[in-house]
C-alpha cells in the first residue's frame, strides 16, 4: 500500500515549503513521492515550485475546495497518479488553506483506492504571527484555524523565528491545550525531518485507528465487499440498523437487477443511491469510531 500525508494549515502558513522539503529528504533517502495539490485559484502558483523541484509525478486540483464540491475531481486526479506513474512510494497532499482536514480525507477514503492508499496522518502548519493575531480573523475563519488545529498528528509551529522567546512559550502552550496529543514541532521556513513525521505517525496508530478525531477519539475505516448482488431495501435495512457511531460510508454495491453497481453514499443519518454507466470496484468504505465488528450480513 501507498502511504499518505495530508499537509493541512491556513493560507500563507508554510505547507509549501513543508512540502518542498518533504520531497527533497524523500528522494534523497531514495523513495519515489508523488504530489496532489489543492490550488486555490485558476493558476497553479504553488505547484510551479513543486515541478520546479525535478521529477516528481503531480496532479493537481484547481479552483475548487478538496473537501466538498472538489471531493470527486480529488478521486479522480488520485486514481490519475495510480495510473499514470509506477513506483509511487509515497503520496503528499497539499490542501488549501480553507480546507478543513478531516473532510479533506473523504476524498482520499474512496472506494476506488480503498486497498492501494494508507492514510498516515495530517500535519498541520500553524502561522506563530498570524496565531498571534488570530482574533482579528473573522470568525468563521478563526473556528477554520482552529479546527486545522485540533485535528492535526503533527503540528508544525511554523515562522518561529519571527516571534520572541516568550510569545512562542506562549504560542505552544495554547496549541498544546487545543490539541494534547498532537507533538508540537518549532519550525522554520517548513524545515521537518520526515523521518520524524514518519516515525511519528507510525508509532501514534495502527492500520484499525488512521485517523484522530478533535474529541481524541479513534476512528477506523474499514472496506467491506460484495461477492454478490443485493436488494436495495435490504442495504437500507441494514444501513437503519448501524450504530451511531458511523459517520460515513460511501461505494459501489451491486443491486439485484442493475447492469452495474450502484453508487451509494451516507453521511449524518442520509442515504444517497445513484446510478453508474461503467462497472466499479464492488465494495463500500464505512468510516466511524469501533466500526471493527460491522460486517455486511448476506
Amino acid at each position: 500500500m501507498i502511504d499518505v500525508y495530508l499537509y493541512s494549515g491556513f493560507l500563507g502558513s508554510g505547507k509549501t515549503s513543508l512540502l518542498l522539503n518533504s520531497i527533497a529528504q524523500l528522494k534523497a533517502a531514495g523513495k519515489k513521492p508523488a504530489v496532489l495539490m489543492n490550488e486555490f485559484g485558476e493558476l497553479p502558483v504553488d505547484s510551479d515550485s513543486v515541478s520546479a523541484s525535478g521529477d516528481v509525478p503531480l496532479k493537481e486540483l484547481l479552483s475548487g475546495c478538496i473537501c466538498c464540491t472538489g471531493s470527486e475531481k480529488t478521486e479522480a486526479q488520485l486514481q490519475a497518479l495510480l495510473e499514470d506513474y509506477e513506483g509511487i512510494d509515497v503520496i503528499l497532499i497539499e490542501t488549501t488553506g480553507a480546507a478543513h482536514p478531516v473532510e479533506a480525507l473523504d476524498a482520499v477514503y474512496s472506494p476506488l483506492f480503498a486497498d492501494r492508499l494508507q492514510v498516515k496522518g495530517i500535519v498541520t502548519v500553524a502561522d506563530a504571527p498570524r496565531w498571534l493575531n488570530r482574533e482579528e480573523l473573522s470568525p468563521r475563519i478563526h473556528s477554520l484555524m482552529l479546527e486545522q488545529i485540533r485535528h492535526a498528528h503533527i503540528i508544525a509551529l511554523n515562522k518561529s523565528d519571527l516571534v520572541t522567546d516568550s510569545q512562542l512559550a506562549t504560542i505552544s502552550m495554547e496549541l498544546a491545550n487545543l490539541n494534547t496529543s498532537a507533538p508540537i514541532v518549532q519550525t522554520v521556513k517548513g524545515k521537518l525531518d520526515f523521518s520524524f513525521i514518519e516515525k511519528t505517525l507510525s508509532a501514534e496508530k495502527s492500520a484499525q485507528q488512521p485517523i484522530i478525531s478533535g474529541k481524541n477519539l479513534p476512528l477506523s475505516s474499514k472496506v467491506i465487499l460484495f461477492l454478490n448482488p443485493v436488494k436495495k431495501e435490504d442495504v437500507e435495512s441494514w444501513t437503519a440498523s448501524l450504530p451511531d457511531t458511523v459517520y460515513r460510508m460511501k461505494g459501489y454495491i451491486p443491486i439485484e437487477g442493475v447492469k452495474n453497481p450502484m453508487l451509494f453514499q451516507y453521511a449524518y443519518g442520509m442515504v444517497n443511491w445513484m446510478p453508474e454507466y461503467v462497472k466499479m470496484p464492488e465494495r463500500l468504505v464505512v468510516i466511524g469510531e469501533g466500526i471493527e465488528q460491522i460486517e455486511w450480513i448476506d
